[in-house]
């Protein structure tokens, strides 16, 4: 497989408030963002050149920032429109938008207070997450033994880039055991979520999803949420013990980037995708590929 790399593209990035060509949109090494964490980001998908549910991503990494410590320099709206134009500039038709913040290189050490708070979004073609024919049976995935951190220990309810680090560990152990991804716990042994994605399990005809207080409560999950209640297929959020997997008739992540996923294996326990999956893909994809004119009302 050719792997392209993302500092070697053509195209433009929106760069504190201009636009600059792809390859001239750096950072220096000494930025606190690296050093210390204290970067934000966003993932947002292009369906038919229209970004979808852009408002409540662009008003996430405005709280995201702020649960850091730091404020962005631009409003939402101007966040909005700077996607917007990033989308046009780059033709995408269907694609991915990656805006980000971070702390600039004017202080190195821990404090922090006079780094300029830098501002970026991108935006590229981008197929499936997962492999296509993965989701025809369901991908697999491994349960993990890092686990999300508590209320009280991480800025858990940000988009923050460190708290992604044990995901990235997460993934590479399960992908090298054959594994598409993997399973996160929360500090309980509770089950949270995989490592960019939030988790359905379905029995006795309703859906069941873990509580969202120590990971994000994504916007695909509230999509999700919503699409089931329209089809009179109840959602109960709460706590689920691991040992509940092995007692459900299905069970699928949904995610900006995963979109809906259904999942046919966790660990040794097998699962057969069924019509709730179905339902749930068939009609989230029909609401993100609406007409560009409908979805970015939809969206707003």
């Amino acid at each position: 497989m050719t792997v392209i790399p993302f500092d070697d593209r053509d195209g433009v990035i929106w760069l504190n408030g201009a636009m600059v060509p792809w390859r001239d949109a750096k950072v220096h090494v000494l930025s606190h963002g690296l050093h210390y964490g204290s970067c934000v980001f966003e993932g947002e998908r292009v369906y038919n050149g229209a970004i979808f549910k852009l408002t409540e991503h662009s008003e996430r990494l405005q709280d995201s920032a702020r649960i850091l410590g730091f404020d962005l320099p631009f409003s939402v709206a101007e966040i909005d429109d700077a996607c917007r134009a990033v989308v046009t500039a780059n033709s995408i038709g269907d694609g991915y938008v990656r805006p980000v913040a971070w702390r600039g290189s004017e202080m190195m050490g821990v404090s922090a207070q006079a780094t300029r708070i830098n501002v970026a979004i991108a935006s590229w073609p981008w197929p499936s997450y997962f492999d296509p024919e993965a989701l025809k049976k369901g991908i697999a995935i491994k349960t993990s033994p890092w686990r999300r951190p508590a209320p009280d220990t991480a800025p858990v309810h940000s988009k923050a880039a460190g708290l992604y680090m044990i995901c990235t560990m997460s993934k590479h152990a399960a992908e090298d055991e054959g594994f598409h991804d993997a399973l996160m716990l929360d500090y309980r042994g509770l089950v949270a979520e995989a490592t960019g994605a939030n988790i359905f399990m379905v029995k006795d005809g309703r859906l069941h999803t873990p509580t969202p207080d120590c990971f994000l409560d994504g916007i695909t999950r509230r999509t999700v949420i919503e699409l089931a209640k329209a089809r009179g297929i109840e959602t109960v959020s709460r706590a689920i013990r691991p040992e509940e997997l092995a007692e459900a008739e299905e069970i699928f992540l949904t995610g900006s980037a995963a979109e809906v996923t259904p999942v046919g294996r966790i660990d040794d326990m097998t699962f057969t995708p069924g019509r709730i999956s179905e339902l749930m893909m068939e009609d989230y994809s029909a609401l993100v590929r609406r007409p560009a004119g409908a979805v970015a009302a939809a969206a707003e």
